[in-house]
């Protein structure tokens, strides 16, 4: 548990954030609410399998500030890429190691449109990755290539009940790349225990390692059912329950933008 180390305010903002890749997801970019000093950057799309493309999340910016957001899983298809639990190598960074088949299907596809897009913004900006469950996985996917491939270098990344991503080797890598990086899990959240630390294909036999990217934050709480335990709306309001005060600011100032 980092609680202490952990910028609570930023970790409740970036929860909201999550909350509205969804709200694009179902009703489209223009539904997003934004906090009045940031602005719509670009949507992205992404193919997972089976699927069409489907709005995978967006990007936005203030002032000082990017924040690119993921989408956690919201479709039949995105499930079928998350079992895809085979993986094969990281290749967007030297000795990036081996990361999960379905999650890096998925970001490749969407992964011109974010490089194009972050090309022409300033990385003199303060960089944030978030995302919630698979948004999660693919925002730390994002994060190692920015820093090997673009000008953005140690951006800051905050993930919710993520998933593990890949082997040892890629943790590491991305552990020493990136700048402040919290990986907030709930106990009761069965999702981050996904997949197992050992993986053995059904398909192949072929046995795979997974380890967690670090620094995880743990919180604890019981919200009445697996799917209520892993929603981003709990996460936000267990994180609010840090910082009560700013919770509410940022509900009053921007109706809408909270879960």
């Amino acid at each position: 548990m980092l609680i202490n180390t952990l910028d609570t305010r930023t970790a409740i903002f970036l929860a909201a954030m999550c909350s509205q890749s969804y709200v694009q997801f179902a009703n489209g970019p223009e539904s997003v609410i934004l906090p009045r000093n940031y602005r719509m950057v670009s949507s992205f799309t992404a193919t997972s399998v089976f699927s069409n493309k489907e709005l995978f999340g967006f990007i936005a910016e203030s002032d000082t500030q990017i924040v690119i957001v993921f989408r956690g899983t919201s479709s039949t298809s995105d499930w079928i890429s998350d079992a895809i639990a085979r993986q094969t190598a990281y290749p967007y960074a030297k000795d990036g190691g081996l990361v999960h088949k379905g999650f890096l299907d998925i970001y490749n596809s969407a992964r011109k449109q974010i490089i194009a897009v972050m090309s022409k913004l300033s990385p003199r900006k303060t960089l944030y990755l978030t995302g919630h469950s698979l948004g999660g996985c693919l925002a730390n996917l994002c994060a190692l290539d920015l820093t090997a491939n673009t000008r953005f270098k140690e951006p800051s990344v905050y993930t919710y009940g993520s998933p593990r991503v890949g082997n040892p080797a890629f943790s590491s890598l991305f552990n020493r790349r990136t700048g402040p990086r919290y990986r907030i899990y709930n106990t009761n959240d069965i999702v981050p225990e996904l997949p197992p630390f050992i993986y053995r294909s059904p398909r192949t036999d072929q046995v795979y390692h997974y380890l967690h990217v670090k620094k995880g934050v743990e919180l604890t709480y019981q919200a009445g059912s697996m799917s209520a335990n892993h929603a981003i709306s709990g996460y936000f309001a267990e994180l609010a329950k840090l910082d009560p005060r700013y919770a509410e600011q940022l509900q009053n100032r921007t109706p809408g933008f909270c879960p």
